[in-house]
């Protein structure tokens, strides 16, 4: 099985979340089911039926985070000694050359992207773009509006 990289910041919700489905979510999915059980016929029970397909997403769900967790490569972004270069886990601050934006993007993994939150997957194109570039650098990335240039302002491990 390969390696999932994973922030350690990102194993920590994951294994908070796993911890709810597990101890919260999946005994309330089970009670609410022997409660539907009670009400006798369960061919026209919606409540049985909401509760089992709730139960079947949570399964699932456990199954998948308990997936990822033992094939994480957890990395702690702080303990790298990678002399600014952009590498998984980095914080880039950049600069789009075009129209003098500024951003800031957290180079994660698949699991842990969120772009309301500025952390996209390493696996995306600007992500793959960065990787491996340094401070100063500029870079042409594959963006959906078209290829821009951006510099890297900044390289943080935090």
């Amino acid at each position: 099985m390969n390696t999932i990289p994973i922030t350690k910041f990102g194993a920590e919700l994951l294994k908070a979340e796993l911890h709810r489905l597990k101890h919260v979510e999946r005994p309330a999915v089970i009670n609410a089911i022997s409660e539907a059980r009670a009400q006798g016929d369960l061919s026209e029970n919606a409540e049985y039926d909401a509760a089992k397909e709730k139960q079947g997403f949570i399964e699932g769900r456990i199954k998948e985070l308990e997936t990822t967790l033992s094939a994480a490569q957890i990395i702690d972004p702080a303990t790298l000694e990678v002399e600014g270069r952009v590498v998984f886990g980095a914080t880039v601050d950049l600069e789009d050359l075009e129209d003098g934006t500024k951003f800031t993007y957290q180079i994660v993994g698949d699991d842990e992207a969120d772009i309301e939150l500025n952390k996209i997957s390493i696996s995306s194109p600007i992500a793959r773009a960065l990787i491996g570039k340094e401070e100063g650098d500029v870079v042409a990335v594959q963006a959906p509006a078209g290829n821009r240039e951006v510099e890297i302002l900044a390289v943080r491990y935090i």
